[in-house]
């Protein structure tokens, strides 16, 4: 049952075993858009397998994984249609899958694949499409055999439908549906958030070149107003940058109607925490200061 309580829910893992909490460990969280990031790391794996091809172009089109996983494609987003908008607002069901990607696909192609950046939830949704070929099962199946079971994160799903989206902490959660999220929307605790990146960045999960390349990122700026970003850019499914004087961050921030996490690891601080925090809003600078604060303040915790 979602309920109401503490506004901020984190959890942080130190490189030298060192964890902690705030808020209620055991709740279950939207992870919104960090949920590209394991779309990244799971369309990764399958390239190490030979499943999947990194630089060649998709079935029918020019640009190529890499380029959707970095959201250099070119691809419109489906949050720039104000039909899209005004049915989430009103609660209305998730469109049908073909009929989202016609309308924003209608809207055109913003550039030459390679030729520039603009952030798209169609170009992923693209990317779960390979994904569920690939392997012949349905994303939330290849994500669970991929990473969750082999790292033990028992609290993770894929959450299609509102009755799976009701155990969400937040009651806000009982009037959404989370087919709104076409490329798939996971949800767990904060713990199993940090736990999943913690890996990852540390060497658990990918080959250590192709953890490079994912790591790679495209320069997109500097500071921005109301967060603690002061240089920003994007991989491969990884927003990466410099944060402050917590350093280099690597991971995903993520907003919803209702609920927004950050979820990064720090590796420049003496001793590299990974941190995940999720509250209630809409304002995603909340969750990446309140990550920044935590990965400082625990530099100095027994």
């Amino acid at each position: 049952m979602a309920q109401d309580g503490p506004r901020l829910h984190a959890h942080w893992i130190a490189a030298d075993g060192r964890a902690g909490h705030e808020g209620v460990a055991d709740a279950i969280f939207p992870y919104w858009s960090f949920t590209k990031t394991a779309i990244a790391v799971a369309a990764l794996k399958l390239v190490e397998a030979g499943a999947l091809a990194l630089d060649a172009p998709l079935a029918g089109d020019r640009f190529s994984m890499r380029q959707v996983l970095a959201h250099s494609a070119g691809l419109p987003d489906y949050f720039t249609l104000p039909e899209y908008v005004q049915a989430v607002a009103r609660g209305d069901a998730a469109w049908p899958r073909d009929v989202l990607l016609g309308r924003a696909l209608a809207q055109g192609r913003l550039f030459a694949p390679g030729e520039g950046w603009a952030y798209s939830n169609v170009g992923y949704l693209l990317v779960r499409a390979q994904i569920e070929a690939a392997t012949g099962m349905s994303l939330g199946d290849a994500l669970t055999e991929l990473l969750f079971a082999p790292l033990g994160l028992r609290s993770i799903t894929l959450a299609e439908t509102p009755a799976q989206f009701a155990p969400v902490h937040w009651t806000a959660a009982q009037r959404y549906d989370p087919g709104w999220v076409y490329h798939g929307c996971l949800t767990g605790t904060a713990a199993d958030a940090a736990r999943l990146l913690h890996a990852l960045m540390g060497g658990a999960v990918l080959l250590p070149d192709t953890l490079a390349q994912m790591r790679a990122a495209h320069p997109l700026g500097g500071a921005i107003a109301g967060r603690p970003w002061t240089r920003c850019g994007y991989g491969l499914g990884l927003m990466a940058g410099t944060m402050a004087s917590a350093g280099a961050a690597e991971g995903h921030s993520g907003g919803g109607p209702f609920s927004v996490n950050a979820v990064y690891h720090f590796p420049d601080l003496p001793v590299p925490v990974t941190v995940a925090c999720f509250a209630q809003g809409t304002d995603e600078g909340v969750t990446e200061y309140a990550a920044v604060e935590m990965a400082q303040g625990c530099q100095a915790r027994p």
